[in-house]
C-alpha cells in the first residue's frame, strides 16, 4: 500500500512539474538582443543588464517593436516598469505598414489612463476600460506583471494578478497579426521590459 502511495504521488509530482514548465510558455525575448524582433519606427529599442528598454528618440513618434511571428491564440506574460512617463501597450493580433498599426493593443500608462484596457488603432478606439478603482493596483516607478490571455473572440487581462478586463468583440475574433510593443509619440518616455513570455493555445 504504502509502495503504491510513494508511486502514484511520484507520479503526481512529475505531472505537476510537466505542466508548469509547459505554462512558462516560451521567450519571446532573450535578454541579449532583439532576436525574433523588428523595429517599426525611429524610437529607441536596446538591451541593458538583461533588460528591454524602449526610450523616445528624436523624432518623439510611435515606435513599436513587432514579433516576427503571428500569434492568435494565445497567453502572453512579461513585466514591465516605467521610467519615464510610461505610455506603452502591448498590441496583438496586429499588422503594421511602416509605424501605422492595424489590430489591438492593451494599455500599459500612466496612473490613471487604464492601464489594462483593449484599444483598436485606426477603428474604433476604446473598446473597453478597466474599473477606475482597479488602477490601484498598478505601481509606476516599479516592475509590474502583466498577462494577456487571447482565445477566438475572448480577450482577459490582469495586473498584479488582479483581472482587469474580461471582453469577447467578433472583430477580434476575426483578427490575425503579430505582437508588438509601444512606445507612445510626444517624446520624454521610457520604459524597461523583462520576462516576456508567450504560451500557444
Amino acid at each position: 500500500m504504502m509502495k503504491t502511495l510513494i508511486k502514484t504521488s511520484g507520479l503526481m509530482l512529475a505531472a505537476v512539474l510537466v505542466m508548469s514548465c509547459a505554462s512558462d510558455g516560451t521567450d519571446l525575448f532573450n535578454g541579449k538582443d532583439l532576436t525574433g524582433w523588428t523595429v517599426y519606427g525611429t524610437e529607441k529599442w536596446y538591451v541593458e543588464d538583461g533588460i528591454l528598454v524602449s526610450e523616445s528618440g528624436p523624432d518623439g513618434e510611435y515606435g513599436y517593436l513587432g514579433t516576427e511571428k503571428n500569434y492568435k491564440n494565445f497567453e502572453l506574460t512579461a513585466q514591465f516598469k516605467q521610467d519615464q512617463d510610461g505610455n506603452s501597450g502591448i498590441f496583438f493580433r496586429s499588422n503594421f505598414e511602416g509605424t501605422k498599426v492595424s489590430g489591438w493593443q492593451v494599455e500599459v500608462a500612466p496612473p490613471g489612463d487604464d492601464t489594462g484596457g483593449v484599444y483598436e488603432s485606426y477603428g474604433r478606439g476604446w473598446l473597453i476600460k478597466p474599473d477606475p478603482e482597479k488602477d490601484k493596483n498598478l505601481k509606476f516607478g516599479e516592475w509590474n506583471d502583466i498577462k494577456i490571455r487571447v482565445v477566438d473572440d475572448h480577450v482577459t487581462t490582469w495586473l498584479n494578478g488582479v483581472e482587469m478586463i474580461d471582453y469577447s468583440d467578433e472583430k477580434i475574433g476575426e483578427g490575425e497579426g503579430q505582437l508588438a510593443l509601444q512606445i507612445h509619440s510626444g517624446g520624454g518616455l521610457k520604459i524597461s521590459w523583462k520576462n516576456i513570455k508567450v504560451k500557444e493555445l
